[in-house]
Formats: structure tokens, C-alpha cells, sequence
């Protein structure tokens, strides 16, 4: 793997830019290895030219190049021997869409990556814009004012619908779906998924709690790849059972989803996600899961 690929690296190659957060193709192409640098990427582009609109991808004019040298590194362009001279930029959306054409391993597992430097991006913004509009213009002494805005805003946070669908392309938006759901296990997580492959393994990873994933058998998630895993990472459990044809994600043991399509085809097809409050199916896919993790015991530690 690239040695750019650090998430606090990929946070610095994301600029914004009218309005929107964006990367360069420049960028884009060191960070997915491409032997022939933006031609790859700028042809790649050029051949599916549908798949990437305006609000995808675009190409920046000579007033919005010049500024963005100032604004980023403070030189002219006629320093930096016209490196970044009208550069196509991509956002997240548009980095999404351009993995799914590349088709390469390594662009996928960069991809996960930026995704993950994009979502804590927008967290970053959302919590500054907080606390400069909102928290910084109260009066420090007035606590009762400081308590009730906190409070409003948790309940807006927590207010969420059941059921969310995902039509085919809003592959970010479907992956920062999925990403905010898994990271909210404190304990547990449970991933049911027949297609689990090595896209599941790049993201659970990133979790500080224990993993069980059940798929099915002759898979393409392999004995080698759960071993490897686990000799740097130690939190994953794999069952393998050929029994379940959804997914479900259980989130300590008290709350679950049902997901129309495996992760590693997020965007592909419209879909929906679904948080599911039958308490008593909750407790019946509870109770088969435990039964079929108690018995195979499928550990990799």
C-alpha cells in the first residue's frame, strides 16, 4: 500500500473549492498508483463522460487555478512549473464514481480511505460551524441557555428516519450511512453478509470493538485472509454458515438493521437501509445468531 495513504495525509489533499470539498486528480492519481498519472485518470473520466456531472467532477477555470495557488500554497503557478494549472477536481461523489471505473484493488481500498478522511472532514466543519455560530456568541455565564441549545441539538441528531433509500450512484452517501452505523457499536458488532470480502475487513479494522461477521462458505473473504487479519488486529470472529440471504447489522446486542445489498455493493443499484424496531423479530435473529456463533465457534485470534 501506498505510504500516502494516512488518513491525516488524505485530510490535507482535500481542498475546497466553490463551496464544495474536493480533491486534485493530481492527488487522486499518486494516491491510486496510476502509471500514466492524470492521462489515466482525466481518460478514464473522458471515457464515461455521463457518469460524471458537473457537481461530480470539473475542471478548474484560470481565475479558480490562480486563486487556489494563492489561497493553498501561497505561489504562482509559474513557480510550481504549472503543476496545478487547471487541474480536474473530484468530490467525494465523484471519487466514488471514479473507483468504481478504475476497478483496481488498490483503488478501492484507497477509496474506503478517502471516504473516511471526507466524513471526518464534514464532522470537523459541522462541529466548528457549531460552536462559532451558536456556543461562542452566548454568554459564558448563561448556562441555562448553553444546556438548552446542547440539548436541542442532540435531539436533532438522534431524530432519524427507519428507513433510508439509496438510489444507484449515491455510493458516498450510502457508504457514510453504513460507516456511521458500524462505528456506533461500542462493544459488539455482528455483520451478516453472504458477500463479505476484504472491503469489510478495510473498514472494521478501523473499529475499537469486537467484530463477528457471518457469511457463507467458499466465499470471498478466505480462512487466509481472516488469519492475516487477525495476526495484526485480533478483534474478528468469522462464522461461516450458508443459512442467511440478507443482511443485518446488530449493534450491541440491542439494535439492528436490515441492508438491501452487500458493502461491497453499495451504490451499485438502488437499495434501502432499514432500522428495525419489532422487538420480538429483533429478539428471534438475536437468538438464531447466538445459537450459530455458540456452535461453530469459527474463532481467528
Amino acid at each position: 500500500m501506498n505510504d500516502v495513504i494516512i488518513k491525516d495525509n488524505i485530510e490535507n489533499l482535500i481542498y475546497e473549492i466553490r463551496g464544495k470539498q474536493v480533491m486534485l486528480d493530481s492527488d487522486l492519481a499518486r494516491l491510486y498508483e496510476c502509471k500514466n498519472g492524470t492521462k489515466e485518470i482525466n481518460q478514464a473520466v473522458k471515457n464515461n463522460i455521463d457518469k460524471f456531472p458537473e457537481r461530480f467532477s470539473w475542471i478548474l477555470t484560470d481565475e479558480e487555478s490562480t486563486n487556489f495557488l494563492v489561497k493553498n500554497f501561497d505561489q504562482k503557478i509559474e513557480t510550481r512549473g504549472g503543476r496545478y494549472k487547471k487541474p480536474r477536481v473530484f468530490t467525494e461523489q465523484g471519487v466514488m464514481m471514479l473507483a468504481t471505473i478504475l476497478k483496481s484493488k488498490i483503488a478501492t481500498e484507497t477509496t474506503i480511505r478517502i471516504m473516511d478522511a471526507f466524513v471526518e472532514m464534514k464532522k470537523y466543519f459541522s462541529n466548528n460551524l457549531l460552536e462559532q455560530k451558536y456556543i461562542n456568541n452566548l454568554v459564558l455565564e448563561d448556562h441555562d441557555k448553553i444546556k438548552l441549545l446542547q440539548e436541542s441539538f442532540d435531539k436533532l441528531s438522534e431524530k432519524t428516519k427507519d428507513t433510508k433509500i439509496y438510489f444507484a450512484g449515491q455510493m458516498y452517501d450510502a457508504y457514510s450511512k453504513i460507516l456511521s452505523i458500524l462505528k456506533s457499536a461500542k462493544k459488539e458488532l455482528i455483520i451478516i453478509d453472504s458477500y463479505a470480502d476484504n472491503v469489510i475487513l478495510d473498514i472494521v479494522k478501523r473499529l475499537k470493538t469486537k467484530v463477528t461477521i457471518i457469511t457463507k462458505s467458499n466465499n470471498l473473504l478466505t480462512r487466509l485472509d481472516i488469519e492475516k487479519y487477525n495476526t495484526q488486529y485480533h478483534n474478528l470472529k468469522v462464522i461461516f454458515d450458508n443459512s442467511f440471504h440478507d443482511r443485518y447489522f446488530i449493534i450491541d446486542n440491542k439494535e439492528f438493521y436490515h441492508c438491501g445489498t452487500s458493502i461491497n455493493r453499495i451504490g451499485y443499484k438502488t437499495f434501502s437501509i432499514t432500522r428495525m424496531n419489532d422487538e420480538e423479530t429483533y429478539i428471534e435473529l438475536l437468538n438464531k445468531v447466538n445459537k450459530l456463533i455458540n456452535k461453530k465457534e469459527e474463532q481467528y485470534a
